[in-house]
């Protein structure tokens, strides 16, 4: 068996980290800070690329691809502190309308949506099923909403115009997430399935969330070591770069082996969910957990590294602390998983 990306995949990747580097600095983030916008120019060159539609069907305008091609973008996505909503609408909303899609419901809408997320010309907000009540990022500017109604039987899904809603905006740690909270009357132009069908739809849907989530994660933490590792190299403490010192070595090292373990088990897990494997929800958690863990202890250690600095506007330190800090709780924190993960084991399926 190979247990490895492709020529393809690796080459993706690297054109799009390519493009990031140039289009996504960290003064654009700063700016997004202060104009924060769903569809920017920045988003048309993704789409361009094919990184929108990736989970698109071909039939649809996308490249029909899964997961496990997509949580490699999404890491790069993260690298960069990307503002726009890439795992939300190309990981999360993408395939949840593939899926409605594939059994039926929805209508005629979801194909529309579907081509619209490929184009570039549609962004969408869907709410976290495992925070009820929530506000939902991104909802703030979206062109869909996917939210999640509560009946007599269950979960009821509907898809909701963002002209149809009253969205207001929630103050958030990250202000590029643009959270929200959406008030709109369900009605059956808005629904899109319910019972069983909807509960199974977002069971799926919310596996997925916690791997791309992951996936940016691991972006997150990849460039907060490597920031704080070169700010080691040149300050300068006692005549001496603070990184000769064993102590900040052994910080950093520590940061770098949980960022190492959790790389896999989320690659790992996309990989389940692609393959429909039989434990795809619990490697979809595992994945969340090893991922959160990574990412607050590089942030722990990259402030520690840098001091109070770190967290001053002047320093761009803190535009990927706040990311990561905000990822680390959304569809689920790393507590929540675990204790996901034992149910699972404790009720044997």
């Amino acid at each position: 068996m190979h247990f490895a990306f492709t020529d393809q995949q690796l080459e993706f990747r690297d054109a799009v980290r390519q493009v990031l580097a140039k289009e996504c600095t960290t003064d654009h983030v700063r700016a997004a800070y202060d104009a924060p916008a769903p569809r920017t120019v920045r988003w048309a060159t993704l789409a361009d690329l094919g990184v929108t539609g990736l989970a698109v069907p071909e039939s649809r305008g996308g490249l029909g691809l899964g997961l496990v091609d997509l949580v490699l973008l999404v890491e790069e996505a993260g690298r960069v502190a990307l503002p726009e909503p890439l795992a939300d609408t190309s990981g999360v909303a993408a395939p949840l309308l593939v899926d409605l899609d594939a059994i039926g419901v929805g209508g005629a809408r979801t194909g529309p949506w579907l081509e619209g997320i490929a184009s570039g010309t549609t962004t969408v907000a869907v709410a976290d099923v495992r925070r009820p009540g929530a506000p939902t990022a991104g909802a703030v500017g979206a062109d869909l909403l996917l939210l999640v109604a509560h009946g007599e039987h269950g979960p009821v899904l509907h898809g909701v115009d963002a002209t149809a809603a009253t969205v207001t905006p929630v103050p958030s740690l990250d202000p590029t997430r643009r959270l929200g909270s959406a008030a709109w009357e369900p009605s059956s132009a808005s629904f899109l399935a319910s019972g069983p069908v909807a509960g199974d739809l977002l069971d799926r849907s919310s596996d997925r969330a916690a791997v791309v989530t992951g996936a940016e994660l691991l972006g997150l933490a990849d460039a907060m070591i490597t920031r704080t590792s070169s700010y080691a190299k040149d300050r300068q403490q006692f005549g001496r770069p603070i990184g000769s010192f064993q102590a900040v070595k052994h910080l950093l090292a520590g940061a770098q082996v949980l960022l190492e373990f959790a790389r896999p088990v989320v690659y790992g897990a996309a990989w389940a969910l692609d393959s429909g494997s039989p434990d795809g929800s619990r490697s979809a958690s595992v994945a969340k957990a090893y991922a959160s863990e990574a990412a607050v202890e590089a942030a722990r250690v990259s402030l520690q590294v840098h001091g109070a600095i770190g967290y001053t506007w002047e320093c761009d330190l803190h535009l990927f602390l706040k990311r990561a800090w905000a990822l680390s709780e959304a569809w689920g924190s790393a507590g929540d998983h675990r204790s996901r993960l034992l149910d699972s084991l404790l009720a044997g399926r």
